[in-house]
């Protein structure tokens, strides 16, 4: 089979040898061009597949780091979060980004093992093999022109003998010819032609012997050696060619590889997507925040047309409230938890200001209250529940203020409070398990040690197993002091014996000056009081069961937000602190007297004036009570 690259080189045969080797240089160029070509076409190749390594190695790099930032962090409060299905699907989703991600990573992988590697492999072996090709093919070329340049130079050798035998045979014949020329000068003339003649002939059979080794030369260079390198140059080609068509199909393969994982991925993330549960969520949010309070009943009917009695002495309501004469107004519903209507006395309306606060430096005052005579005292004694939650509240204040809860969550609603008291008892539980784990690893060791003296002092464990005795005993210690606390949340005990109803009220009456003054001091809006005590006579309340209604008092819920039009600096007592553009939450709305009670979080919770705030209130709240 004859190669095409060599087929104008066969016609190029034809012609004189001398413009042969000049075509055929003319090839050998060409073909050395083209072949370096194919060359940087291929590295072209190599480098595009590098460079989509590369994109796809950074694409699951970010991939991964995307879902790393945005998965829960251990011990956290993100961790709770993803108790709802959305969150759940949400993780889910995450977690199958980080495999996608890994399918990136394996395309990088396979990509520079099957393609970058071998073609950069393959193109060394081609460099090689194409110069070696063209080293051949000069090698063949050069011979040949040597052989040329003999045959040449055999030629004008039997072209110079033959002409100087020809002028030899000439003058030979003239002197021959001549009677004045004597016979041995006719002798020598005739030697000389002769010896012309006879290299002129030694001549002719070099220059033929040479044309005959040039032509088999030529022949065989023309039809076999270049030929055949010509063939293996165009293998060589052929081979780079199908390489390359074949490292694209591996390209769109390894891609299709990974496909069906790729699928499973999205699938797991849509059937994540399936698994999200609206109804569970809203149910667990109502179980996460359900407070265990009953609604409050119908406030009765107080008729203020009935003339008061001002003359009413200081003893005799001592004497009233002393003997248990005093009933609180509340209606028939009244021994349910009422601390929604827990009020705390709000700071004075502030003056009329213009229409911004720029006019007046730290906004309204509010002004010390003024102490009100005995009788409006009395009135107010006589019209409102005792405030007999005062020291509970001044209480609560401070721990808010100390940024700590009671040990025995009262602070928190009925529901709250159990699931807070179940996951201490179930902390305190796995805690015992582990100590004693730790106990009978040590005993059985300790075991080991006195059938064995040589593997270790059996004495040595005793000091730790005491340890963990002591430990387990606290610990049960502590479990049984909470599980109390939850038995009397769930109702299985009485709630407060009488015996210990009447040591707090005298611990009370002892400890707390202001616990004796409560119904007489207003109190602040943070649990504080604004007035220094009264004159009049302490009153002490007798400890009743309805003292057991402001056990667990717990802060005001949520009726909507609001958000600050202006900044306002809260310097009085019951007051907050505000920036412009601040959103806080509403928990008590104006009452007529200009003031607007909010929260900005568990801490911090204070009055402002209404015309500095402007209020969403939730369509679901009713009145200032949102009931979950």
């Amino acid at each position: 089979m004859v190669s095409l690259f060599s087929q104008s080189v066969f016609h190029g045969a034809l012609s004189p040898p001398c413009l042969c080797c000049v075509k055929q240089k003319d090839q050998f160029d060409n073909l050395e061009k083209h072949t370096q070509w194919g060359i940087d076409v291929l590295e072209k190749y190599i480098k595009f597949v590098k460079e989509r390594t590369e994109i796809e190695l950074s694409y699951a790099k970010q991939l991964r780091n995307l879902s790393k930032k945005y998965q829960p962090k251990k011990n956290s409060k993100e961790e709770e979060e993803y108790r709802y299905t959305s969150t759940r699907a949400f993780l889910a989703t995450l977690n199958e980004m980080n495999d996608y991600a890994g399918q990136h990573e394996v395309i990088s992988e396979n990509m520079t093992s099957l393609i970058t590697g071998e073609l950069t492999r393959y193109v060394q072996e081609l460099k090689q093999e194409r110069k070696s090709h063209f080293h051949d093919g000069r090698k063949a070329q050069q011979h040949i022109e040597t052989c040329w340049k003999q045959l040449e130079a055999s030629k004008r050798r039997f072209e110079r003998d033959c002409k100087e035998a020809d002028r030899a045979q000439q003058y030979f014949e003239k002197m021959d010819a001549d009677i004045n020329v004597t016979k041995a000068d006719v002798e020598k003339a005739r030697q000389q032609a002769q010896l012309r003649h006879q290299m002129a002939e030694d001549s002719k059979a070099e220059y033929s012997s040479t044309l005959q080794k040039f032509n088999s030369e030529q022949h065989d260079h023309y039809y076999t050696h270049i030929p055949s390198i010509f063939q293996k140059i165009q293998e060589m080609e052929e081979r780079r060619i199908v390489r390359i068509g074949e490292s694209m199909r591996t390209f769109a393969e390894v891609d299709r590889q990974v496909i069906p994982i790729i699928g499973k991925c999205l699938d797991e993330i849509t059937k994540a997507a399936e698994s999200v549960d609206h109804k569970n969520d809203s149910q667990l949010v109502i179980e996460a925040f359900k407070s265990g309070f009953e609604p409050p009943g119908d406030i009765e009917f107080e008729d203020f047309t009935q003339p008061m009695k001002r003359t009413v002495s200081e003893s005799s309501l001592s004497n009233s409230r002393a003997e248990g004469k005093y009933e609180p107004k509340f209606g028939g519903k009244s021994k349910g938890k009422l601390w929604p209507f827990i009020k705390k006395n709000k700071p004075p309306p502030p003056p009329p200001a213009s229409a911004s606060p720029s006019a007046v430096p730290n906004g309204p005052q509010s002004p010390k209250q003024q102490k009100e005579p005995l009788s409006h005292r009395f009135n107010e004694f006589m019209t409102s529940k005792p405030k007999i939650h005062c020291f509970r509240s001044l209480k609560r204040g401070l721990s808010l203020k100390l940024g700590a809860g009671p040990e025995d969550f009262s602070n928190l609603p009925p529901e709250q409070r159990r699931k807070k008291l179940q996951q201490k008892v179930d902390e305190l539980n796995k805690d015992i398990q582990k100590e004693l784990d730790q106990r009978d690893a040590l005993t059985k060791m300790k075991d080991v040690y006195i059938k064995n003296p040589q593997m270790g002092d059996a004495a040595s464990v005793d000091h730790r197993l005491a340890e963990l005795g002591q430990n387990i005993e606290k610990l049960r210690i502590e479990v049984q002091k909470f599980e109390g606390w939850l038995a009397e949340v769930e109702g299985r005990l009485p709630a407060r014996s009488e015996q210990s109803r009447r040591q707090s009220g005298l611990y009370e009456a002892q400890h707390s000056p202001a616990v004796n003054s409560c119904a007489q001091d207003r109190e602040s809006p943070d649990g504080s009081y604004t007035e220094e005590q009264s004159q009049e006579t302490e009153m002490k309340v007798p400890a009743t069961d309805f003292d057991d209604e402001f056990d667990d008092e717990e802060p005001l819920p949520t009726i909507g937000t609001c958000k600050a039009l202006y900044t306002f600096e809260g310097q009085n007592e019951g007051t907050i602190s505000v920036a412009e553009g601040e959103m806080l939450y509403v928990i008590e709305e104006d009452k007529g007297d200009g003031w607007t009670r909010i929260r900005r979080n568990e801490d911090e919770e204070g009055y402002v004036p209404t015309s500095y705030v402007e209020v969403y209130l939730d369509k679901n709240a009713k009145g200032a009570m949102t009931y979950i």
